[in-house]
């Protein structure tokens, strides 16, 4: 019975594979793309125009879709003024327009965007500019995450039990075509079946019911909306989980088909025992169309490389499906105790082996190159979410490998002792005779041995007549491979959980390509600014807290201190802020002394860029000292 290659070196083979494929593709890369990002606007962030504009166009890195309210430019008081929906430039995916009223009055407006890029995934933003002269607004633009929300909560979770359906339906499908097909007979067996298909047909509704939502960050409720539901199965994403279900429909019928086939009885009384080529065949076609549905509407369909990238994810989906699932597939069945079962084959257990093999180089070696096309150096393996989520995957992949080591050695072990056990059963096979009986005559000896039992072995129902079969050594392999299979199975449900958590990751090479004007910012801004307190010697400092430090309305609290670092009072406090690359300013901060500190709640700063601040402090009745220090607004 074949059994695959020594375990040992096996697993120093997957070690090996690691090590090279990492150090070829993160040794060096250059930029590319993959979320979509804000590559520029016209009117251009911060801009102060002349004359009102009569449209606003976005450029991305990559295409995008966007709904009717994916682009709105509000005025200083907060009214839209843009009558009707985004469309694209001359046809152009990367972009995004909209036409702007007549009549637009001086003043700064805001233009917020949310947008799907092309791998499917919503990205959002906000920038203002200015007709005339800037201004207040009071503009309001959610500043929530995009992931923020019900209906992105939930995608999230209904994703992670579609990729888990996914698992356990290819990976029991596989078990029975390749390994042992007469478990399809098996109640564990079909219940994995079953719990895969219902599990993908559910998540996969519900995740084209939350699309809409999902997109626009509405409600739950909008989710049965017909219009926005209309709008999902017209996009790429909604088209792919369309196609999800048709897919499903027809497993279904083919599962069916094939469970009728293997409990069909021939004339001579026997089962089929195997599905055939074809089956495989047609189940290895459905399985790939079934991973298309993920790798042609998300990160494999976007940036570089998408005609490899594609059947690369394919594979990739397929690989963790045989492997993942296969796993919990052999746990169940190993578990199993119907009366009568009997134990696993320790040749479908050998065969599993191999295919389980060859499924993590396939997964090691696809997972490679998705790093490298989505990470792009060994920077961003740990400056990057994405790349430390990638990191903390690639260790839990690691201790699987580990423990997959300790499987294929119990099953190598058990595939040594099954040809010995199997020579003992059949010595051990009682030997039927027939002898003659005289009638009322004592029972001979030969006719005790004919019914199986010798006369000191004690019959079925007797004293010591139901003694259970001593424990061989080939048992105590099989309990150790039934836990090592357990452990590897639960640290694989870990390993997708992770890979689930990626897919909603923005990649590393794209958060390169995103502008630093976009880069997240501290979310309140402090500066601390020495000063002469008047006095010979006396130094003290004053410290300016501005939150959040962005666009709009804007809190300001001002503590002065002493040298030694206590608190310090001082008569009179005054600030300003101006933009002087702009000339707009100063704008009085209008402080106001609180009993120990000087504030005010109700600061509007029209638009981003480094501001000054000029501070005047009041050490006496007459004299004061006027400081400067820079702080840059977002």
């Amino acid at each position: 019975m074949h059994l695959g290659t020594p375990p040992a070196r096996t697993s120093l083979t997957v070690l090996a594979l690691v090590a090279c494929l990492l150090a070829l593709v993160l040794g060096g890369a250059g930029p590319a793309s993959a979320h979509a990002a804000l590559k520029g606007s016209d009117p251009a962030e911060g801009s102060v125009l002349g004359t009102a504009p009569k449209q606003v166009t976005l450029t991305f890195t990559e295409s995008v879709g966007f709904s009717d309210d994916s682009l709105r430019v509000l005025s200083p008081e907060n009214e839209r003024v843009n009558p009707r929906p985004a469309q694209h430039v001359d046809g152009k995916d990367d972009t995004a327009r909209v036409e702007l009223s007549d009549g637009l009055a001086q003043g700064t407006y805001t233009v917020a965007w949310r947008v799907v890029s092309a791998d499917g995934h919503p990205i959002s933003g906000a920038f203002i500019f200015s007709i005339g002269k800037p201004s207040g607004t009071t503009a309001v633009v959610a500043t929530d995450s995009i992931e923020d929300t019900a209906a992105a909560r939930l995608y999230g979770i209904l994703r992670h039990v579609a990729y888990s359906g996914l698992a356990l339906l290819v990976g029991a499908v596989s078990f029975v075509l390749l390994c042992w097909p007469t478990a399809a007979a098996l109640r564990p067996v079909r219940r994995v079946l079953t719990v895969g298909w219902m599990a993908l047909v559910v998540s996969t509704a519900a995740l084209l019911l939350l699309r809409g939502p999902y997109e626009t960050a509405g409600s739950l409720a909008s989710a049965f909306d017909p219009f926005q539901l209309g709008r999902t199965v017209t996009g790429r994403p909604g088209i792919a989980l369309v196609l999800r279900l048709v897919l499903l429909a027809g497993a279904a019928v083919l599962l069916r088909r094939a469970a009728a086939r293997l409990g069909r009885h021939h004339d001579d009384g026997t089962t089929a025992d195997d599905l055939g080529t074809r089956a495989r065949v047609v189940g290895a076609v459905l399985a790939s169309a079934l991973a298309f549905t993920w790798a042609g509407a998300e990160h494999a369909s976007a940036g570089i490389q998408v005609p490899l990238a594609v059947p690369v994810a394919v594979l990739h989906l397929l690989a963790m499906g045989v492997w993942l699932g296969g796993l919990i597939t052999l746990v169940t069945v190993l578990r199993r105790r119907a009366p009568g079962g009997g134990d696993v084959p320790a040749s479908a257990v050998g065969r599993f082996s191999t295919v389980a093999f060859a499924a993590v180089a396939v997964l090691v070696a696809t997972g490679t190159y998705q790093s490298w096309r989505q990470v792009g150096s060994w920077e961003a393996m740990y400056t990057t979410s994405y790349g430390r989520i990638l990191a903390v995957k690639l260790a839990a992949v690691a201790v699987v490998l580990g423990v997959a080591f300790l499987s294929r050695r119990w099953t190598a072990r058990l595939g040594h002792e099954a040809l010995p056990a199997a020579e003992r059963r059949a010595e051990s096979e009682p030997v039927r005779l027939r002898v003659v009986e005289t009638v009322g005559a004592p029972s001979s000896p030969v006719a005790s041995v004919a019914g199986g039992r010798t006369p000191d072995t004690p019959a079925p129902g007797e004293p010591g007549g139901d003694t259970e079969p001593p424990a061989t050594e080939a048992d105590g392999h099989r309990r150790r491979l039934r836990r090592t299979v357990a452990v590897e199975a639960a640290l694989g449900a870990v390993v997708l959980a992770i890979t689930t958590l990626l897919t909603g990751t923005q990649p590393s090479r794209a958060a390169d390509t995103t502008p630093a004007a976009l880069a997240p910012e501290p979310q309140t801004k402090v500066v601390t600014v020495p000063f002469d307190m008047g006095t010979a010697g006396q130094k003290g400092s004053v410290q300016i807290t501005l939150e959040p430090g962005r666009v709009g309305v804007n809190t300001v609290e001002a503590v002065v201190y002493t040298a030694d670092g206590g608190f310090a009072t001082v008569p009179e406090l005054r600030l300003t802020l101006t933009q002087d690359d702009l000339g707009i300013g100063p704008l009085d901060a209008k402080l106001k002394n609180q009993k120990g500190y000087w504030a005010t709640y109700d600061l509007q700063l029209p638009m981003s860029g480094s501001w000054t601040l000029s501070i005047t402090v009041r050490t006496t009745e007459i004299d004061q000292i006027t400081v400067r220090e820079t702080i840059r607004v977002t």
